[in-house]
């Protein structure tokens, strides 16, 4: 049923139907059963074929629906040349990391040939997430939605939409991703940018043999669509605008907000966002383009995607307009738009911000070089937290937690930086080296973190989101420079804020975040640029068992893979 409505919903139509299905969808919770074939396939974009990664063939993959409570099991079977393991992105699991999918963190991968079974449950949580590979760069095109609604009887706290449609934005390269990547790592460089954005896998008439590779959206004047937004993308932060046309913000990392009506969206990697958009405008057709946010000397791939909003009845020869993106560097655009996320806090869907704190964490977030004999300038290019680059294990670190098995990782993450420093001042380019290790810090369980993330102008000052597995947080504060722990926290925002799964640390400056850990297990925390991962910007935190077995971590599946 699942296979068949996921195809059904992917048509041309699925604007004007999904929401007629959401009200239909049974009653009681269910178990919702997917395949996901893993399979390369060749495709055709800007003039280039290639074989490339997929879902049952799919690029971008089958969305994932399901109703809140629902059990939801994947069966994952591997048939590429690649070992493979999927993230559910933001998904909680509850107790249940087995089912969290990042390489070598919860699971090993699923090795060519085997399969998987990622069996979860969807507690307390409804709206928009998303899928996609967690191991090399093979996210570039293995990814997907997760669409989660409301409970019988619950409705969206917001008028209701006409209808609804997924806009996922990723990126694409001409040449294969992997051996790119590869030939950088040797030469200690970044690989070079992508060739282009997409919007669900398509880059738009602005590119070269790409009129028939458009993403087109069909409205009917005077009525209201939900857009659900996400960022696919490997290494930008977007802003997102529709030519003409209004967005009321309504939900960020499947958590509502406080309503508010904006020309543009600011979409770093990892997050989602819903908006309402109403056909109010002349009847016609209108560019919906997407373009990066960078204000620090980072190259970007810094084209525009473009997909179609168009009305019923106007024919395809009319030419669409193009709306008014920011500048790429405009930071005060940025800022104002996520100052302006709040959490909806009602007695329904409260925000449960812990006033308490049991434990402070200061992060440094830094780039570096380490020595690289075999590399051209003889160093590589790496990051670090605290001056920690991460050295991923060979056995998962959840497996050898519960397991209890020696050797593969240590629990002294520290804190606070071992030397603190002007964080934020004048360029550092010297004593850039850092510390590898497989090292984790350890949390109480249901203690409440505050962690406060700051950015570094090692080399460069750069904005970072990040992303933490396994918890949604509260974003209680933000600032450009060094964080000032003795005036900052009285500017906290212990209201309202944003929760969400994954925030970006703003260039040059610092994220502050709190979250009760209340979710035993290893819980991944990295860089959502897939650049920054691989260079080691990572970390995990091994929340305890708390005192009874509804505490405490779930067994492993049977077909848990081996390492």
């Amino acid at each position: 049923m699942a296979m068949q409505l996921d195809t059904y919903f992917g048509s041309f139509f699925l604007c004007i139907f999904c929401f007629s299905w959401f009200l239909s969808f049974p009653a009681e919770a269910a178990v919702r059963k997917y395949q996901f074939d893993i399979r390369v396939k060749n495709v055709s974009r800007l003039c280039h074929a290639k074989p490339i990664v997929t879902v049952n063939g799919r690029f971008p993959g089958p969305t994932v629906y399901a109703r809140e409570g629902d059990r939801v099991l994947i069966n994952v079977k591997n048939y590429a040349q690649y070992n493979i393991s999927i993230h559910w992105h933001g998904l909680k699991q509850l107790r249940n990391g087995w089912a969290d999918g990042p390489a070598y963190i919860t699971q090993c991968p699923i090795m060519t040939g085997h399969s998987y079974t990622y069996d979860f449950n969807v507690t307390g949580q409804r709206g928009t997430l998303w899928w996609h590979a967690h191991i090399l760069w093979l996210r570039a095109t293995v990814y997907g939605a997760i669409v989660i609604v409301p409970k019988e009887g619950t409705m969206f706290p917001f008028p209701q939409p006409h209808g609804e449609t997924k806009i996922i934005l990723g990126e694409w390269w001409n040449s294969d991703v992997e051996t790119l990547v590869n030939q950088a790592n040797k030469l200690g460089l970044p690989p070079p940018t992508s060739d282009a954005h997409t919007i669900n896998g398509k880059p738009g008439p602005l590119f070269p043999c790409s009129s028939k590779h458009t993403f087109s959206m069909e409205v009917e004047a005077g009525k209201t669509y939900l857009l659900r937004i996400i960022n696919a993308a490997l290494n930008d932060e977007l802003f997102f605008s529709i030519a003409g046309h209004n967005m009321t913000v309504v939900e960020i990392d499947a958590v509502y907000t406080k309503p508010f009506t904006t020309r543009v969206i600011l979409i770093a990697p990892g997050q989602t966002t819903n908006v309402l958009i109403k056909a109010d405008q002349p009847p016609s057709r209108y560019f919906m383009a997407a373009r990066p946010f960078m204000d620090a000397p980072i190259p970007v791939d810094n084209k525009t995607v473009t997909g179609i909003l168009h009305y019923k009845g106007i024919p395809n020869t009319v030419v669409p307009s193009m709306p008014k993106l920011p500048a790429p560097n405009n930071t005060i655009v940025a800022s104002n738009y996520n100052k302006r996320l709040k959490s909806l806090n009602t007695p329904q869907f409260p925000a449960n911000v812990p006033l308490k704190v049991d434990r402070h964490l200061f992060y440094t977030v830094g780039l570096g070089q380490n020595q690289c004999p075999s590399c051209q300038n003889g160093t590589q290019l790496t990051a670090s937290l605290n001056n920690i680059t991460f050295v991923m294990p060979k056995v998962g670190l959840l497996q050898a937690h519960y397991f209890n098995i020696k050797g593969v990782f240590k629990t002294d993450f520290p804190d606070r930086p071992p030397v603190p420093f002007n964080y934020t001042g004048a360029p550092l380019t010297a004593n850039l080296g850092t510390s590898l290790g497989t090292r984790l810090s350890k949390v109480a369980f249901n203690s409440t973190i505050e962690l406060v993330l700051q950015d570094t102008n090692l080399l460069t000052v750069e904005s970072h989101p990040f992303h933490l597995h396994g918890f949604n947080f509260f974003v209680v504060g933000s600032g450009v420079g060094n964080f000032d722990p003795s005036k900052d926290p009285a500017k906290f925002n212990l209201i309202d804020p944003p929760e969400r799964n994954t925030v970006g640390v703003p260039t040059g400056g610092w994220t502050a975040i709190r979250f009760r850990a209340d979710n035993p297990g290893v819980w991944f925390m990295h860089c959502h640029l897939e650049l920054h991962t691989m260079w080691g910007l990572k970390m995990a935190f091994v929340v305890e068992d708390g005192k009874s077995p509804e505490e405490s971590i779930i067994p492993p599946p049977k077909d848990l893979p081996p390492c």
